[in-house]
């Protein structure tokens, strides 16, 4: 049987501003020139053997400086205009506030226009554009502060906010907006695990930076809605694994996928279900979780993968997950964007199925009433994967890093196929 999804369905794929423009002056860009040669040396612990011999560019320090990255902040028409030849009908792109407001007050008229114009090369496509206006990177000077711990943060962020909305002529253009990219993600690896900045391993204050980025949230949606009215669309974007008890029948595996899940997906979804007009759902793999009696990665949780099929950095590939998650957001009764969906495939020998396979599950929730609208796949090009560095290849479109040509992958011209000819796209 075919697979038809809805009429005007949003076909597209996302990127982020530092992963992508280059030239980004922030914490992020700070922190990698500080550990670059510390993340070079533990890559050797860090990643099994096939992965190091595949990839021997983890082990050179400046695999980890963004640097100029993908140099999108100059060829952003270039991309657009890839993108466009691909079928895409919307583009999932963050602002970097850092550009916004380098100092503290301080406004950049030129950057603001730099956005403004790429807003415009996108609409000039017929190219629905989504804005993030937080994706996990913050000025300097936010940083000196103490970041997202201080609550003063907060009323930095929503000044910040307003400028783009109101001062700047783009809240006229755009319909969709997200004020904050995966709090869940941001805090777990900054101030649980401690491998992204601040590096910092304290429930405490992850808890105290989960609560200000709930309250930059609500407040952002109250302010973006009272600025630009209810023609607007704000929503949320939240990471959600596919948490499987490791043994179905054993009480407490099946207790520790029951926390598990509500730590790293209820909590960040409760908090904004009446502030957020639709969701945004970023899926990549499933968790297999399992009790264990300490020594777990999580203390007594452990994730024990089937890894059946795995991604170039050994994400566990599991197209259901996508279905099961989808099924249970059903629940908040909003529309639902699948903001991000992709994998580390350098050969790109897997993409394409990945892709095909991954619709096919949310074909299969939307015919059960699941009101899905739009698809975005992770990423439109290869770009700066944050402590990875540059050799995971997310990209519809491959970057030759020293010359920064721009190669369509082959899954990329199948995803089109997807979306040009739905009624024949058969699972």
């Amino acid at each position: 049987m075919a697979l038809e999804f809805p009429k005007n369905f949003f076909w597209g794929a996302a990127t982020s501003a530092h992963q992508v423009e280059g030239g980004n002056y922030n914490d992020w860009s700070e922190w990698e020139k500080a550990n670059a040669e510390r993340l070079a040396e533990e890559a050797h612990k860090k990643w099994q053997p096939w992965q190091q011999e595949k990839f021997p560019e983890m082990f050179e320090p400046e695999n980890y400086i963004s640097g100029r990255a993908c140099d999108h902040y100059h060829r952003y028409e270039q991309d657009f205009d890839i993108a466009k030849s691909l079928g895409h009908n919307a583009h999932r792109f963050s602002i970097e506030w850092s550009r916004i407001e380098p100092e503290e007050g301080k406004f950049d008229e030129k950057e603001i226009e730099h956005y403004r114009q790429v807003i415009l090369a996108l609409t000039a496509q017929r190219v629905e554009p989504f804005i993030t206006l937080w994706h996990w990177t913050n000025p300097l000077w936010i940083r000196d502060i103490g970041g997202w711990e201080n609550k003063k943060t907060i009323e930095y962020f929503l000044r910040y906010v307003a400028y783009v909305i109101k001062l700047t002529g783009i809240g006229d253009t755009v319909k969709f907006w997200i004020p904050i990219n995966e709090p869940s993600v941001y805090v777990g690896h900054g101030y649980v695990i401690g491998t992204f900045p601040p590096q910092v391993k304290s429930f405490a204050r992850a808890n105290k930076v989960l609560k200000n980025l709930i309250i930059a949230h609500r407040q952002a949606y109250k302010l973006i809605h009272k600025e630009l009215g209810n023609e607007v669309a704000v929503g949320a974007v939240h990471n959600y694994h596919y948490h499987t008890p490791f043994r179905r029948w054993h009480p407490l595996d099946l207790l520790a996928t029951k926390v598990f899940h509500y730590i790293c997906d209820v909590r960040s979804s409760k908090w904004a279900k009446d502030c957020e007009d639709f969701i945004g759902l970023n899926y990549y793999y499933r968790d297999t979780v399992k009790f264990v009696f300490g020594g777990g990665r999580f203390g007594l949780i452990d994730i024990k993968n089937p890894n059946k099929e795995i991604s170039d950095i050994g994400w566990d590939i599991y197209p259901e997950g996508v279905y099961r998650i989808l099924k249970d957001l059903k629940k908040y009764g909003k529309p639902i964007y699948i903001t991000e969906n992709g994998l580390a495939d350098s050969k790109d020998g897997k993409r394409a199925k990945f892709i095909k396979e991954h619709l096919c599950w949310i074909h299969k929730a939307i015919e059960e009433g699941v009101d899905v609208r739009g698809y975005f796949c992770w990423s439109l090009l290869d770009n700066f994967e944050w402590d990875k560095g540059f050799w995971p290849r997310f990209g519809l479109v491959e970057i030759d890093y020293k010359t920064l040509e721009r190669k369509i992958r082959p899954s990329a011209w199948e995803y089109k196929k997807i979306i040009e000819n739905q009624a024949e796209f058969t699972p």
